[in-house]
């Protein structure tokens, strides 16, 4: 009997499913991941899964809420226009070298919800620009890499806020657990599985060739155009490299790119977005000609319009992805307050930057070539769900012709 509410058992799983099935890890690979210093106990089970997977070196860089909060209590005003640029630059030299990049996440998603949202906003442009270099990599799916979760103690108590600690943070470990997949017998085959099933999905999209995609629910009316030779995705894809990774576990999404000058219409967010510390709920933004014209939020405008005019891309959509309302991370009728898990429980676009993968023979495209199809390009990436069960979505073929996609949130 262990006295931590985190089975290690199916840590030790996800460890092995994230390094496996996540990044596909190859003999002699070097690994950056970064973490939340709390879940240095997931990160030691991922070096142990990495180097018997062959990894050259894990190098680990860990970061700390406290010293987070230490720099909004006490810094003084041009600190938040400062980011490490040397070590954004030293990730990105790694990755033209060859190595994966791995993500831990696990904040407390309300951690900056006192702080000042013009230094949270100055702060995440800073780091947005000094994180360019090392971010094309991952955007342009150069390397292999991919994203998974450890159950932060803060996390769980915002999650499960009538529980004590060790209880919720058992709660948590478990649901992520569930949604990873690595509670079953066979986590590996579970994951080859739903990538096969992900990849059906997928391959008859590619099939349609739509021109644009029709939302509607309660609040939304919303046409997304598709980027000329778009791509659809979905689970496991072979990056540049040559090597076949899941980006994100769990997930259970299929994406593309939009057309960045092809978005008209209203759109309202069905689960609040947690961003870089803070809460925004109740997003309602209208798009003309692909652009933002207005952008509000029940809970945290401020920081939407920051968010929105980082820079003039982020104006603008970068992905839409397909999720059924049964996926089982929305079936557990949890709302975790974090991305990685929320859009994989409904259908959700981007602002912000594009996948170039997301087009046919997307690897070979210069920059200029990907905005000339309609590829958007910006210093951010912030997705947010606008899905549920109440949404429907017509494909739009070139013709003009509707097809069901999705019909009352899920696959028609």
């Amino acid at each position: 009997m262990t006295d931590t509410p985190i089975d290690p058992t199916l840590l030790a799983k996800l460890a092995e499913v994230s390094v496996r099935t996540g990044l596909g890890l190859k003999q002699g690979q070097e690994l950056v991941l970064t973490a939340p210093v709390e879940a240095l106990p997931l990160v030691r089970e991922i070096a142990k899964a990495a180097y018997k997977a062959g990894a050259s070196l894990v190098t680990p860089i860990l970061s700390d809420g406290e010293i987070t909060l230490a720099r909004h209590a006490h810094a003084d005003d041009a600190s938040f226009d400062v980011a490490p640029a040397w070590m954004f630059e030293g990730m990105a030299a790694a990755f033209e070298r060859g190595a994966a990049r791995m993500a831990i996440v696990g904040e407390d998603p309300m951690l900056l919800a006192e702080a000042d949202p013009a230094k949270v906003a100055r702060v995440g442009k800073a780091t947005s620009t000094a994180y360019k270099p090392a971010l094309e990599k991952i955007s342009n799916f150069e390397i292999n890499w991919t994203i998974c979760a450890w159950p932060g103690s803060k996390w769980a108590q915002r999650m499960f806020p009538d529980l004590p600690a060790a209880e919720a943070q058992g709660k948590l470990a478990e649901a992520i657990f569930a949604a990873s997949r690595v509670n079953q017998d066979d986590p590996v085959q579970a994951w080859a599985d739903h990538n096969a099933a992900l990849r059906t999905r997928t391959q008859w999209l590619n099939e349609q060739r739509f021109s644009a995609l029709h939302f509607t629910s309660p609040g939304t009316d919303l046409t997304v155009g598709l980027a000329d030779d778009h791509e659809w995705h979905g689970g496991a894809s072979e990056a540049q490299n040559g090597v076949v990774c899941n980006p994100n576990i769990p997930t259970e999404e299929v994406f593309t790119t939009p057309h960045a000058h092809r978005v008209d219409g209203t759109v309202r967010s069905t689960k609040p977005l947690s961003h870089q510390g803070s809460l925004i709920d109740g997003i309602e933004i209208t798009f003309k000609d692909g652009r933002i014209t207005e952008a509000k939020a029940d809970k945290g405008g401020d920081i939407l319009r920051e968010l929105v005019a980082t820079d003039e891309g982020a104006s603008r959509l970068g992905e839409v992805a397909l999720v059924p309302h049964g996926s089982p991370i929305s079936q557990s009728g949890l709302l975790f307050y974090n991305t990685l898990f929320d859009e994989n429980a409904a259908c959700h676009i981007a602002l912000g930057q594009c996948y170039s993968k997301c087009f046919l023979d997307g690897a070979s495209l210069s920059g200029d070539e990907i905005a000339e199809k309609g590829g958007n390009s910006s210093l951010i990436h912030v997705d947010w769900m606008i899905g549920g069960p109440d949404t429907d979505i017509d494909g739009i073929t070139a013709n003009g012709t509707r097809v069901p996609v999705f019909r009352k949130g899920e696959w028609a």
